[in-house]
């Protein structure tokens, strides 16, 4: 094992193609030029012992001089009594032993995935071990994020490129990564691309933040306000509920703010009990003085009949419930500036 390494990874994440990109690409730097077929012991799938992959840990390597051993579907023992045999690992590591850890949903229909343990991150840190999180780009840094993971693929995309691919995928981090994988086989390594090489392959539009929707309906830009919730419900697989319960939130601190005394967004936040930026409380401020006391009602109203449409109250499909709504909060903000 290589000096300076950790001994142990823990690769967690909410987004399942960055984070099996991530475990595939840890795994080939630890194999490096070695047989994979003498160093790698995986544990996968639904029926596995976690006993059993911990004895495999401890067991001194065979013809190489370290072991990696990968635990993958670790989400499987979500509690520190199933975890216990691995903790207790963790508390004295062997040194041939290289671990990788996939906290991942089990391979079951309908598997959750809480977010793991404190006890167990702090355990992998506490031996030394590191904690790899590959999260999607932060807002608003889409394009060079897409900029970033071309680049970490060997090829390079130009600017016009960059930005038509984060338009088109939204926060669909995983169909980025795809779509690089496809440009790689048609154009091969160290390729420079430009919008006419990735178009052909973008697909359908992924999905986008929610900001992007509740963004638009306050502008009163009702044409992209139905574009963004169609983003967010086909290409982002949010279910309508959800989307639902983004639009309660964002009209909820409106309605709080309706009416409040308060001199600016500083005064906003604090009654909103926001910490860190005043963004959302001057956003959410401008939307209230803008709707005045009437619209917020009228806004409250529209949500609390479409919530009840989508519970059975009318025979409508939840995409057109949703549609109804967006366009009338939207026309609404139009109406009250007129």
């Amino acid at each position: 094992m290589s000096e300076g390494k950790a001994a142990i990874h823990l690769v967690k994440g909410a987004d399942d193609v960055l984070r099996e990109e991530a475990v595939a690409t840890l795994v080939a730097t630890l194999v490096g030029d070695g047989d994979r077929s003498l160093l790698v012991d995986e544990f996968a799938g639904p029926t596995y012992e976690l006993a059993a992959a911990v004895d495999a840990a401890q067991t001194l390597p065979f013809l190489t001089d370290r072991r990696i051993v990968v635990v993958r579907h670790l989400a499987r023992f979500p509690t520190l009594d199933a975890l216990a045999p691995l903790l207790a690992y963790l508390a004295e590591p062997v040194a041939s032993t290289v671990l990788v850890l996939v906290w991942e949903r089990g391979p079951d229909p309908g598997a959750k995935l809480a977010a793991p343990p404190g006890r167990l991150t702090k355990a992998v840190q506490a031996a030394g071990g590191e904690v790899v999180d590959p999260e999607p780009p932060a807002r608003g840094d889409r394009s060079a994020w897409v900029g970033e993971q071309f680049r970490a693929h060997g090829l390079v995309l130009d600017s016009r490129g960059r930005q038509r691919v984060a338009e088109q995928l939204g926060e669909g981090t995983g169909a980025v990564v795809e779509l690089i994988e496809r440009l790689l086989g048609v154009f091969g390594p160290d390729a420079h691309l430009g919008v006419d090489d990735v178009e052909p392959l973008l697909g359908q539009a992924g999905g986008v933040p929610p900001w992007e929707l509740t963004d638009a309906i306050d502008r009163g830009d009702t044409p992209g306000a139905l574009d963004r919730l169609h983003r967010m419900l086909r290409g982002g697989g949010r279910h309508p509920l959800q989307l639902m319960a983004t639009l309660h939130g964002h009209y909820a601190r409106i309605l709080r703010l309706d009416g409040a005394r308060v001199a600016g967004e500083r005064d906003a936040a604090a009654v909103l009990g926001l910490k860190g930026s005043t963004f959302p409380a001057r956003k959410a401020l401008a939307t209230a003085q803008a709707l005045g006391h009437d619209g917020v009602v009228r806004a409250m109203t529209l949500l609390g009949d479409a919530d009840l449409d989508l519970r059975g109250a009318q025979a409508w499909p939840d995409d057109l419930v949703l549609e109804v709504l967006v366009a009338r909060l939207s026309r609404l903000v139009r109406t009250v500036r007129r």
